[in-house]
């Protein structure tokens, strides 16, 4: 077949740009489509916005707690237009990096239109044909919208138009207590909004039940209200919405945002009649990121498996490897770290406990360390918080850490993890004081203290110390 690309990367997020931009780097004929704005959800709508909102917010927490540590500051005041400003400066600063701009310099040819697959090679876009050996499907995913009874009747915020709010929310009202959840609940209580979250069962369901319980009970002294139950019915109308649950409590709010959940942008693509397998929530592909048609590449949100900017951003280096240098790559989700960036952190990387446990049992054992511990956190005054190592032996498993800055102090667990370090080479490592991150070091000691100072190890330490006297 006479193909016009080397390689066609349909989707402009983190997933896509990393494939396409790596690809044309090696010098292949790159065709990168996006109809949508540059950069996906993580630029627009996504990690950025959210973490410029988080910023601001905390900035107000800080001022509203007045006297701390011997100083004493003024009560703040929220003007929500400089806020908002903040948060399209920092979509706007970082925007040039994943710009049209940017990846035609590297050497992609940039379509600005819906694409859709009309061959086995083939796809149709801006009126043409092209073709190639390779196709990588970086679609991303939306926000999922549960069937709740009069949902489709009022107005509602997702994470794709609550950072065009033209006012702070009176009362904002979240159904869902996953990370969007969690961060814009705290986010917008600490400027000044009345928040109430409902989430049937335990909230950030996937994270370390201890370190989740920390930032619970953190919010609930900031004013978050929680509601333990499942959102059956909404009504009402702008600025006066209400919310049934199924334990009868009826929540009445200003604002309502929906975060339950994301849902794999799949559809319209013309994928099902391609024969291409799709699961419950997204694309079908094995380890190496292949579809049900093995040049069929599918990444980041578009495919089952976790949804993660950085993630996307690997699993797009990976298909670089697999299509510019022919060397196959696989996925390994040992390591996998995230972050939810509520005030403290939470910070996961590898197994939970509960998930060593259900599969290893009783040869999983479990160090911790709390912050108050730490001389940095002790000066700061910040010592919420603890770090917890799931070992197996002596090998780590997993990490769960929350408190300040959680998420800055996964990375050599990372390698503790995939063996490219080890516990006992992090209790002997050289840290700066004070860090924080010397909690890590701390806790990789204490993981081989009963090895270090056991009975052989004191037997022979005896030994030494009869022969100095003697000689």
């Amino acid at each position: 077949m006479d193909y016009s690309h080397d390689v066609i990367v349909i989707g402009g997020g983190a997933a896509g740009l990393t494939a396409a931009g790596g690809c044309a780097l090696f010098g292949l004929k790159v065709a990168l489509i996006e109809k949508g704005a540059m950069g996906g959800e993580c630029l627009n709508n996504g990690c950025v916005p959210s973490k410029a909102l988080i910023s601001s917010a905390r900035r107000a927490a800080e001022a509203r707690e007045e006297k701390r540590l011997g100083v004493q500051l003024a009560a703040p005041v929220v003007e929500w237009a400089g806020v908002h400003k903040h948060i399209h400066g920092a979509i706007a600063a970082i925007a040039p990096h994943d710009s049209q701009e940017r990846f035609e310099e590297m050497g992609c040819e940039v379509i600005r239109d819906y694409a859709r697959l009309v061959g086995r090679h083939t796809v149709e876009v801006a009126g043409r044909r092209i073709s190639a050996p390779r196709i990588v499907i970086a679609t991303g995913s939306e926000p999922f919208i549960p069937p709740i009874d009069g949902l489709d009747s009022v107005p509602f915020l997702t994470n794709e138009n609550l950072f065009d709010l033209a006012e702070l929310p009176v009362h904002l009202v979240i159904i869902g207590g996953g990370v969007i959840g969690m961060e814009m609940g705290q986010s917008f209580r600490r400027l000044g909004s009345e928040v109430t979250i409902i989430n049937p069962g335990r909230v950030m369901g996937r994270d370390d039940t201890e370190s989740v319980a920390v930032v619970v009970a953190q919010m609930e002294r900031e004013g978050v209200r929680f509601v333990d139950g499942k959102a059956t019915k909404v009504g009402g109308a702008s600025a006066a919405i209400t919310v049934h649950t199924d334990g009868g409590e009826l929540i009445s709010g200003s604002h309502l945002l929906v975060a339950v959940g994301r849902k794999a942008r799949v559809s319209g693509y013309g994928l099902e009649e391609l024969g291409l397998e799709l699961g419950r929530n997204g694309i079908k592909a094995d380890a190496r990121r292949r579809a049900s048609l093995k040049h069929i590449y599918a990444i980041g949100d578009c495919r089952e498996g976790p949804r993660l900017t950085h993630v996307s951003g690997y699993e797009g280096s990976n298909v670089v490897l697999e299509i510019a240098l022919g060397l196959p790559t696989k996925v390994d989700w040992r390591a996998l770290p995230w972050c939810t960036y509520t005030e403290p952190e939470v910070a996961q990387i590898g197994m939970t406990e509960d998930e060593a446990r259900q599969q290893h049992g009783d040869a999983i054992s479990v160090v911790r360390e709390s912050f108050d511990h730490n001389d940095r956190a002790v000066a700061e005054g910040e010592t919420a918080g603890h770090m917890k190592l799931v070992l197996k032996g002596k090998k780590v498993v997993g990490a769960s850490i929350v408190g300040k800055n959680a998420g800055e102090l996964l990375l050599p667990l990372t390698q503790a993890i995939t063996g490219k370090s080890s516990t006992f080479a992090l209790g002997g490592a050289v840290i700066s004081y004070p860090t924080r991150s010397e909690i890590t070091k701390a806790l990789a000691f204490k993981a081989w203290e009963p090895t270090v100072f056991g009975g052989l190890p004191k037997k022979w330490a005896a030994l030494i110390a009869r022969l100095r006297r003697m000689f």
